[in-house]
């Protein structure tokens, strides 16, 4: 038995293979058969003749439920209309398990209806893709730092410190000892620097945030660098680097994923360097200026336009189905883009209500406060590649991050923006590395210097400029495939209100 997976085939035309998978769909033709089989690799047509099957075999197949298990065998040949660009022909199939009303059909499911069947739902095309884009992106990441000179260093998931605000820790019952699920392995990374010069760690972080936005989860994956000797320049660099390689990695390995989630490949290719730079006054300017009255503005007549064009082609379809006399092919067909422009319209009456919202936020923006997610929406929406932020007040951000050499009133820090709205992708900053200014920051902000004691030695052997950042790899995979919620660029998500699994 020549067992092969679906990617190989293309280099098997004109052998017989035999692919193990699951049947995705089933197009009976009369004396044809037209069944689409995905093995986890991809997806293959498979065509079945009545003449070159056994007779029972042919009904068998022709009555198969969707996601029933299969091996099938038959000959590659070239189709440039198929998946893959090659079909099989088939000449004998064993059905291991026949599945019988397999409940994720092609007609429209709400979300909560699919989160509870995230088990099934990972099957369809849609999170498959997305699955395989972040397994790159994962694999990227681990290349990009592995060939760089950085170790990998394990940073713990039960932390007695807070890195990014105590209000957002899940406290643990740790036998009797109150603990917290990490935030970040930053802290950590800043000791292991000083041994090993640069390293990175890369996990599962926690975050207690009561927020239900796309943005957010309360379990995600973060890679975290941290280097010794650096400044922010060079900080910057390396992010730019970084970045720029995962783009470039996805483009190259998963062009069909992207194609067929409907990515904006044409973006992604135009992400070059440098990226665009500015500092958090630029941007505070930006957000109150004219300028961005009146992008705001034309933002909400695109999206009303888009609308007005999808409701057109939802009601030609509707009409067309309900006229009757369409081909199966057809009506799933229909069902599939009935479902896509439905979803893309609940997504455009979002933005047309909170554009209104954002403009207004943007005009009443005043120096000092963080930026908001509107406000990092609409500095990204204003540029095609992806913008540094940097120098932010000192009293909006985190106590170990270094006060700016000629601007006490800032911090050495940036976030990183992906652009077409999709906002921070990365945070980092120079580490604070005088002991006696970090000692006055942790008093300052509340918390109990002895907990940091640790951490503080590291201000007082050997002390040296330093500084990191964290990468989110949900945002990120969000960003490149054009999923709108990062709840879906996780196999189990996690959020606030809502863990079915």
């Amino acid at each position: 038995m020549n067992t092969k997976p679906i990617t190989e085939l293309a280099s098997n035309i004109g052998q017989e293979v035999t692919l193990n998978g699951w049947l995705y769909n089933n197009r009976p033709s009369g004396k044809v058969q037209f069944l689409m089989l995905r093995d986890g690799s991809g997806l293959c047509q498979c065509v079945i003749e009545q003449t070159k099957v056994d007779d029972m075999l042919f009904e068998q197949l022709k009555h198969l439920g969707q996601e029933s298990s299969l091996s099938v065998t038959g000959l590659v040949r070239e189709e440039p209309r198929s998946p893959g660009g090659v079909e099989l022909v088939v000449s004998d199939a064993h059905i291991h398990c026949e599945a019988t009303d397999y409940p994720i059909t092609p007609k429209e499911h709400g979300i909560d209806f699919l989160l509870k069947n995230r088990h099934l739902h990972l099957r369809s095309l849609r999170p498959w893709c997305i699955g395989r884009i972040r397994h790159t992106v994962i694999d990227a990441i681990r290349r990009f730092f592995n060939d760089n000179g950085f170790t990998l260093v394990d940073t713990p998931i039960f932390t007695t410190i807070a890195g990014e605000g105590e209000q957002t820790l899940f406290e643990v019952d740790y036998f009797g000892q109150p603990l917290h699920l990490a935030q970040t392995g930053q802290l950590y990374l800043e000791s292991a620097a000083m041994s090993f010069g640069k390293v990175y760690c890369f996990g599962p972080t926690f975050r207690a945030e009561k927020s239900k936005t796309r943005r957010h989860l309360t379990e995600f994956w973060m890679v975290e660098p941290e280097v010794a000797y650096i400044d922010l320049p060079g900080l910057l660099n390396l992010a730019e680097d970084f970045v720029f390689s995962i783009v470039q990695r996805v483009l190259k390995d998963n062009r069909s994923e992207l194609e067929t989630l409907g990515a904006d490949i044409a973006s992604l290719e135009q992400i070059q360097k440098p990226f665009v730079r500015l500092t958090y006054t630029e941007v505070a300017d930006i957000l109150t200026s004219e300028r961005t009255k009146t992008f705001m503005a034309e933002q909400l007549a695109q999206f009303q336009a888009e609308k007005q064009v999808l409701e057109t082609e939802l009601a030609e379809i509707e009409a067309a189905e309900a006229k009757g006399g369409l081909k199966k092919w057809k009506q799933e067909k229909n069902a599939r883009r009935m479902l896509e422009i439905r979803s893309e319209l609940v997504e455009l009456e979002v933005k047309i209500e909170n554009n209104p919202k954002h403009a207004r936020l943007a005009a009443d923006f005043q120096w000092g406060k963080d930026l908001g997610g509107s406000d990092e929406t609409i500095i990204s929406l204003m540029h095609d590649r992806p913008v540094f932020v940097t120098h932010y007040p000192k009293a909006a951000k985190a106590f170990y991050m270094k006060s700016d050499r000629t601007n006490d009133t800032v911090v050495e820090n940036f976030d990183l923006l992906a652009p077409a709205g999709f906002g921070e992708i990365i945070g980092g900053s120079v580490r604070e590395d005088d002991y006696e200014h970090l000692l006055a920051r942790i008093r300052k902000e509340g918390y109990n210097p002895d907990s940091y004691q640790w951490y503080l030695d590291l201000r007082k052997y050997g002390s040296v400029p330093h500084g990191g950042f964290g990468l989110g790899v949900e945002r990120t995979v969000a960003w490149i495939t054009g999923e709108k919620h990062i709840r879906q660029c996780i196999a189990y998500p996690r959020m606030m209100d809502k863990v079915y699994l």
